[in-house]
């Protein structure tokens, strides 16, 4: 069975996922939701967010710890945190769809903040070599399930755990080069041995090394996505000009996650830069 987000508003989303529905918040959905209450008092569980940034479930079912669904064309783990999240972010379809188009065998893609691992599978279905970065070692065993349930993606993904900046620099040392990076930075997180990240001082310092590691003899893209308050499409856009100079193109926007009711619900900005 597959995701789908079914209605949203009254700052919630109202989400199918596989058998499950589920309410978590969408902080943007200012507007009123298009579904009944009585579609939305169907939901398995909701998650409410507290001051602290984190939050709790209330099951209104007993649901699995965890369970499978499809979405942009692979087999998930979802399974519902302590911090709302179930494993995958919906939005990030599009760039999943441009990483099979662009990537292919022979090609070397680096993943920062890769989370559960479809991005690095997408980039992986086509033969490129991957190179997937997670802090968090249980977030990379979640990828390697993943992996396991898609057959169709070749095994040619290298997982690490690592702090960002640390592997980074260890990767310019090595004089390591990429044909794509991609990136989706937390505002605030901590690395593999607690090191702190700060959005608005390791994002330059980060694209810096990006620059450093692009594979100039071939076309070169690197997609830079966040969800962090003030770091808005131009904003993005600056700082990759900053470090790979104004002669490359840009596809920016918002990402967005299609809805049942024919709206779009907004979730974050992603841009897009390609040197020739």
């Amino acid at each position: 069975m597959k995701y789908q987000l079914l209605d949203s508003g009254n700052l919630q989303k109202l989400e199918q996922v596989g058998k499950y529905r589920l309410i978590r918040p969408a902080l943007n959905a200012f507007w009123k939701p298009e579904l009944s209450q009585k579609e939305w008092e169907k939901a398995d569980a909701v998650f409410t967010r507290d001051s602290s940034g984190g939050g709790r479930w209330n099951f209104r079912r007993t649901l699995p710890e965890y369970w499978i669904a499809e979405w942009g064309g692979f087999s998930l783990k979802m399974k519902p945190t302590n911090f709302g999240h179930l494993g995958f972010f919906a939005e990030q379809f599009r760039n999943w769809d441009y990483f099979r188009e662009r990537l292919k065998s022979g090609q070397r893609a680096l993943n920062l903040f890769a989370y559960s691992g479809i991005g690095s599978m997408a980039m992986a279905e086509n033969g490129a070599s991957v190179c997937h970065l997670d802090a968090a070692r249980g977030m990379i065993e979640w990828g390697q399930e993943n992996l396991k349930l898609n057959p169709q993606v070749p095994n040619n993904i290298r997982w690490i755990a690592d702090d960002v900046n640390k592997f980074t620099q260890r990767e310019v040392r090595r004089e390591s080069r990429y044909n794509l990076i991609a990136l989706d930075p937390p505002t605030f997180g901590r690395g593999s041995s607690g090191q702190l990240w700060k959005i608005e001082e390791d994002l330059p310092k980060l694209l810096a090394r990006c620059h450093e590691l692009r594979d100039k003899s071939q076309p070169f893209t690197i997609i830079l996505s966040c969800h962090s308050p003030g770091f808005s499409v131009l904003v993005l856009e600056r700082l990759l000009m900053q470090e790979f100079g104004s002669k490359g193109e840009f596809v920016s926007g918002e990402m967005t996650i299609p809805e049942s009711t024919g709206r779009e619900l907004p979730a974050g900005y992603s841009v897009r830069y390609t040197i020739q």
